[in-house]
């Protein structure tokens, strides 16, 4: 099943709130399955203020309370969860649905930025800059209030593609222990071998791994649809081989994001094809999963 979250409220740049109904229209012919579509209230008036630390705090709460709730509730139908966002905030929700349904869960988090600042380390505000931190408990407890079951464990997080960390954003990742592979840990190991070691640690003693795939770990000049560009990042067919390693191993994957997507930034519909190419191929594999799944039990 999938959930649009179009909320662009952690970031103070708009337009990743357009990119899930975007995408949804653009699978339309394609997925025939069920979908829900989350809409940040359009009568909000957004902060952008650098001097705001706790940029749109109540609002992104809100939003991530209601996606949260339905996820969960889809979750325990046994549907595998699927969600387009919107900014990578919306993840918190994903995430920590995916640890209340299934308890024991481990994250793979692909992201140029390494989403790990808490209230006291972020330096714009941003929300979409914390979600991880609030996924693995690490302090942002104002972001997780709705959910009352475990958070996914540092020492089961790996991030893959970082390249924008911030000096204090740093020190909390070594503090919480979490596993990165920057970019150039790709490009001198490979992305097999960065995969292989990262489904170890996130899948070591859970149920299942939870991934969360932000397009901006792409090369704007690739990909530049998005938010906050990073340069010097992976390519198109790097991007695809982390699909594909996803693709092969998804009996371990209890449920999927990809978000950041912005048309409104994008360039001849670039990111747009690359972000449906990602997503038709994870649709088809959940849904052969699925068979796969009833098939066993039966």
């Amino acid at each position: 099943m999938i959930f649009g979250a179009g909320s662009d409220l952690g970031v103070h740049i708009d337009g990743a709130s357009l990119g899930p109904k975007q995408l949804l229209n653009d699978l339309s012919s394609f997925y025939k399955g069920e979908s829900m579509l989350f809409q940040q209230d359009p009568n909000i008036i957004k902060s952008r203020n650098f001097g705001d630390r706790r940029k749109n705090e109540y609002d992104v709460e809100k939003f991530n309370s209601a996606l949260y709730k339905a996820i969960v509730e889809k979750s325990k139908e046994e549907y595998f969860p699927i969600l387009i966002g919107g900014d990578h905030s919306v993840a918190i929700a994903s995430a920590l649905a995916s640890a209340k349904v299934n308890t024991d869960v481990g994250i793979i988090w692909i992201d140029a930025h390494t989403d790990y600042n808490t209230f006291e380390t972020t330096i714009t505000g941003n929300i979409h800059g914390l979600p991880l931190a609030a996924i693995t408990g690490y302090k942002c407890n104002e972001l997780r209030y709705y959910h009352d079951g475990k958070v996914i464990q540092p020492s089961r997080t790996v991030i893959i593609g970082a390249r924008s960390i911030d000096d204090a954003e740093k020190d909390n990742l070594r503090y919480a222990g979490v596993t990165v592979f920057s970019t150039q840990d790709i490009k001198e190991k490979g992305i097999d071998a960065i995969m292989d070691e990262a489904f170890k640690i996130a899948g070591y003693k859970t149920k299942g791994i939870h991934v969360s795939y932000d397009i901006d770990v792409i090369d704007p000049y690739v990909a530049p649809g998005v938010s906050i560009p990073e340069y010097d990042g992976i390519s198109e067919e790097e991007a695809m081989k982390i699909n594909e390693y996803l693709v092969k191993h998804m009996k371990d994957i209890l449920s999927f994001d990809l978000v950041e997507f912005n048309p409104l930034r994008d360039q001849d519909r670039r990111t747009e094809q690359i972000a449906l190419n990602i997503l038709t191929q994870i649709i088809t594999a959940s849904e052969q999963k699925k068979k796969w799944e009833q098939k066993t039990f039966y």
